[in-house]
């Protein structure tokens, strides 16, 4: 096959040489809730036309390398003390896999253990492309589904205004959940 972004031959979507050349990850902080830190990876604009893959079958392959170029070396790297599990928002399968799921499975470490089917949301509305005034009127409604761990680590893919993250934060402290900080891919606000 060919590579998607330099179309030398490649056994992979994506070659070697375009991953370590477009796909290194750095990180970006933001705060929401006023001490809840979301950590990014990439700028959003950087990487949309691969996030837009998203509900293909070819972004299965393309999430599985944007998480083991980020949330992979995350995790080999993080450093607790003690266990702690992640949990994917809303990671429901559509179109064959769930692209938060992927995300989440490689957060997979000697301190972090992902669980999956955990945080679902009740309005199944879509956010993307939509107002702040628009997310604000048609909130997600999630529902948490026996988790059974108290700190979690929260994973989306995507950060714009945060209100996604605000609304699940405020869902797991409800039932006694507490958050340390969130995992996105992409940062829309980072310009």
């Amino acid at each position: 096959m060919r590579c998607l972004l330099c179309e030398s031959l490649s056994l992979s979507h994506i070659c070697r040489n375009c991953q370590n050349t477009f796909l290194t990850p750095s990180i970006y902080k933001r705060k929401i809730l006023k001490d809840i830190e979301v950590i990014s990876f990439y700028k959003y604009n950087d990487i949309k036309n691969l996030l837009h893959t998203k509900h293909t079958d070819l972004g299965y392959y393309i999430y599985t390398i944007l998480a083991k170029n980020s949330f992979k070396k995350f995790a080999a790297e993080f450093d607790y003390g003690h266990t702690v599990a992640s949990v994917a928002i809303d990671d429901m399968v559509q179109d064959a896999y769930s692209h938060t799921a992927i995300l989440n499975k490689a957060l997979k470490s000697r301190y972090i253990k992902p669980e999956f089917n955990k945080l679902r949301a009740k309005n199944r509305v879509t956010y993307s492309g939509k107002s702040r005034e628009f997310r604000m009127l048609n909130p997600r409604d999630f529902e948490v589904k026996n988790i059974k761990a108290k700190e979690l680590i929260l994973v989306d893919d995507i950060v714009t205004t945060g209100l996604t993250f605000t609304q699940a934060i405020g869902t797991l402290q409800k039932n006694s959940h507490n958050v340390i900080f969130c995992l996105s891919l992409a940062d829309a606000s980072i310009k």
